[in-house]
């Protein structure tokens, strides 16, 4: 054995002795005849369980490489992930020319790696060194300025593996990405999914936070925050993001970091902006990597393995998946070459589905294979996994509810097909999350298609038999899967009335946005609104009154006005429009985004989500809110009466008083605000940014504020009144401070000067080129005599 390895095994040797059962793990060890029969029962004599692991480990110490293999193997199946993860460090993995090829990982890199949710390497492993360098060197030209690097090729050709093992490497982590890396699987998404994707990334990346942190709402504030995460809290760090299908997803990442991605689209990156790097990675190994994964599989030389082995890599065209699939299968049945040389040999390779964007070829076939080799009640059982959702890790606790089987009894189905590579298993403390890859569920959809019905209509009767006249709470494993997915699964079971009812029961509403926040609901509401449209009726007739095609996105608010003449509804499409009830005429279209400038006088390119409005009692007026402004409308002249930035942050809620006078508004910067609507400031051109100063002093507001990233403006908060404001800069602006005795204000600039300002004149006091790069913060000592500044090359002065 190696030392690397024999190291590994007497390192974590008192983990492994306190916590293993060592019966299953010595069958499968028997079975991969690297342990007698007389050992085994040398084992079985011990009186003790610490006893009898502590045995097999002497015994396991005294043997070779495949004994290491077949021990680490044995724990991945009989569900000590994390014991097996102790000991990955340790696998030796062999190189075509027979020597060990693992490089050593330091502790800096596998914490990093840890920590980032980078993936492990799999248990059978081949380097492909002149690709894994390539990655490397992508990645080293990105230097320290923004940018992307594309990993890209066909479904199964090794984008992840080797993305991940590129980043095994010390001196790359340490010297270009010292703020960590942080991986997220993205997959095939629409908004809602995307929204769920970011909002756990950012939960991540705040995990250390002292204050817990409301999930983002929406896209456009999930990418704010990750935007300041990156840049404040993790910078020169690298991302990671894994499978991405469509170039839209990408712009919620496009935060002007360093990113790295996989994917089988290469134009994928067409979309956003900054360096780009590409790496191809070919479709199929080559012969003799192909047949070294194969040699690993079952524990051969490659000197040793049938003729069969050359003619398999040859039908499957060196594939991957194909070669993985039929080397496991080989594992547990070594005598079987020529039977599955001749299945793939006697069948036409072809897609799955002409609408797939997957080029199958052999795919289709190594799947159909494995399928077949299940006995009949398993192949029932797993027919069942073709409704599941993908890129979705199901809790065990579902599939007890499908089945109406103990945890244990669902477990050791699923363990089946672990083992033979037709499904994949998460470990997540004393809990198992299950998934398929994509391929495997559209082989299984295909194959099923004309089933697929009643499979749903099961899942769900299952549910209601279970749950029956209550909802799951969050203490329940499987609660989140069934909030997410139970009107997936009634849509295809055409349970139409089941679906209406679910959508429009109050208590799921409720539970539902709680858990999820609305996004994913709205989402559910445009996804099934054919079904969902039968339940708006007239109250006394019943009948259908009316339907419009009103905007290009999902719309988020629709309120009549108090005469029932009109009505409003607000869109994320970034407009309002104003419709006649009786006639269904538009009367005006607001287009929103207008009134949202930068600068330089040019509209902002951010996603402006008009979430609300409210109209006055007198039905004159309406009040339209998109993110944290303002703007109030007269009806009758279809004019702007006026508009202002009501709160730091989004708003979310807006309500007139019954006489109108009054009205209120809610944000998420955590205030209320209620408003005299006569009072509402006129329009102003004023583009006041976040970054500003307050100094509270004797019943006094005095706030500093950057005006239009050119001035800074001197105002008194009492009155709304502007003191001063400089003369308009050459270089933007970035943050700004007032000093406690208000004799001295402070700011910083893009290009990386500081400016200190005596506020009795205006005038400048003193003036430094600080930095190279822009300043990010400013502030005065408490004795007003000291100024503290940091900027983007993290330097504090």
């Amino acid at each position: 054995m190696d030392g690397n390895s024999r190291m590994c095994l007497i390192t974590n040797r008192q983990a492994l002795e306190k916590d293993i059962k060592t019966s299953y793990i010595m069958d499968r060890m028997v079975a991969d005849q690297v342990l007698t029969l007389q050992e085994e029962e040398k084992v079985k004599q011990q009186n003790t369980q610490k006893e009898r692991a502590a045995m097999l480990i002497n015994t396991l110490l005294t043997k070779d490489n495949n004994a290491y293999r077949s021990f680490y193997n044995a724990l991945l199946h009989e569900g000590y992930r994390d014991l097996a993860a102790l000991l990955q460090d340790g696998i030796p993995v062999f190189s075509k020319n027979g020597k060990n090829a693992m490089d050593e990982m330091t502790s800096y890199v596998k914490t990093a790696l840890c920590e980032g949710g980078v993936p492990q390497r799999p248990v059978v492993f081949v380097s492909r060194p002149k690709l894994v360098d390539d990655i490397k060197q992508k990645l080293r030209s990105l230097g320290s300025d923004p940018g992307w690097v594309t990993v890209y090729g066909m479904a199964g050709c090794g984008k992840t593996v080797l993305t991940a093992e590129a980043l095994r490497d010390h001196q790359l982590l340490q010297g270009y990405f010292p703020g960590g890396v942080h991986w997220i699987s993205v997959g095939k998404q629409d908004k809602a999914g995307l929204l769920i994707k970011l909002q756990n990334l950012c939960s991540r990346l705040e995990h250390d936070s002292t204050l817990p942190q409301r999930p983002p709402l929406n896209i456009e504030e999930a990418k704010d925050r990750l935007r300041l995460l990156m840049l404040r809290k993790y910078p020169r760090s690298l991302l990671v993001l894994d499978d991405i299908w469509d170039s839209w997803v990408l712009k919620a990442f496009d935060n002007q970091c360093q990113v790295l991605i996989t994917s089988r689209d290469r134009s994928v990156t067409d979309a956003v902006s900054g360096n780009k790097y590409e790496i191809h990675v070919e479709s199929g190994l080559t012969h003799e990597k192909g047949l070294e994964v194969l040699a690993l599989f079952v524990n051969m030389k490659i000197s040793e393995l049938p003729e069969q082995a050359n003619c398999i890599i040859t039908e499957c065209k060196g594939s991957p998946l194909v070669i993985s699939l039929i080397g496991a299968l080989l594992r547990d049945f070594p005598s079987r070459w020529e039977y599955y040389l001749k299945q793939l040999q006697n069948k036409q390779f072809k897609r799955i589905r002409k609408s797939s964007s997957y080029d199958y070829e052999a795919l289709d076939e190594a799947m159909s294979i494995s399928v077949e080799q299940l006995s009949n009640d398993l192949k029932e059982y797993y027919k069942d996994l073709s409704i599941l959702p993908k890129d979705v890790k199901v809790p065990t606790k579902v599939l007890c509810i499908l089945w109406d089987m103990e945890t244990e009894e669902v477990e050791d189905i699923l363990q089946e097909f672990v083992n033979k590579s037709l499904l994949f298993c998460d470990r997540n403390g004393n809990s198992f999350h299950y998934y398929l890859h994509d391929l495997q569920l559209d082989f299984l959809t295909e194959k099923n298609r004309n089933q697929l019905q009643e499979l749903h209509k099961n899942i769900v009767n299952q549910y209601k038999r279970y749950y029956k006249l209550h909802v799951p709470v969050l203490s329940q494993e499987d609660c989140m899967y069934w909030y997410n997915f139970l009107a997936y699964h009634m849509a295809g079971a055409n349970m139409q009335k089941e679906l209406r009812d679910l959508m429009f029961s109050l208590d799921w509403i409720k539970a539902k946005t709680e858990l999820v926040g609305p996004a994913h609901l709205i989402h559910e509401y445009v996804e099934y609104s054919s079904v969902l449209d039968e339940k708006v009726f007239k109250a006394e007739s019943g009948e259908r009154l009316l339907e419009i095609s009103a905007h290009d996105d999902e719309i988020l608010c629709c309120t009549f006005s108090a005469d029932d003449k009109y009505v409003a509804t607000c869109s994320a499409d970034k407009k309002v429009k104003l419709w006649n009830v009786q006639s269904a005429n538009e009367l005006r279209t607001i287009e929103i985004k207008d009134f949202f400038r930068n600068a330089d006088e040019q509209q902002d390119d951010v996603e402006v989500l008009v979430k609300c409005c409210s109209w006055s009692r007198s039905s004159d007026t309406i009040l339209v809110v998109a993110k944290n402004k303002l703007l109030l409308w007269n009806i009758k002249s279809l004019s702007k009466v006026a508009d202002c930035r009501g709160h730091m942050s989004w708003v979310h809620c807006v309500t007139f008083s019954s006489d109108g006078s009054l009205f209120l508004t809610s944000s998420e910067d955590q205030t209320i605000r209620i408003w005299e609507t006569n009072k509402v400031c006129k329009s102003s051109d004023a583009v006041l940014k976040s970054e500003l100063d307050v100094v509270f002093h004797n019943g006094e507001v005095t706030i500093l504020a950057i005006y239009n990233q050119k001035h800074i403006q001197l105002i008194n908060g009492n009155t709304d009144s502007i003191i001063m404001q400089t003369e308009p800069q050459e270089s933007l602006i970035c943050c700004c401070c007032l000093s406690e005795d208000l004799k001295f204000a402070a700011f910083g600039q893009e290009d990386g000067a500081i400016k200190v300002l005596q506020l009795l004149d205006g005038k400048v006091l003193t003036s430094r080129e600080a930095y190279r790069t822009s300043v990010q913060h400013c502030r005065f000592t408490t004795d007003c005599q000291t100024l503290i500044s940091s900027a983007h090359d993290a330097v504090i002065q």
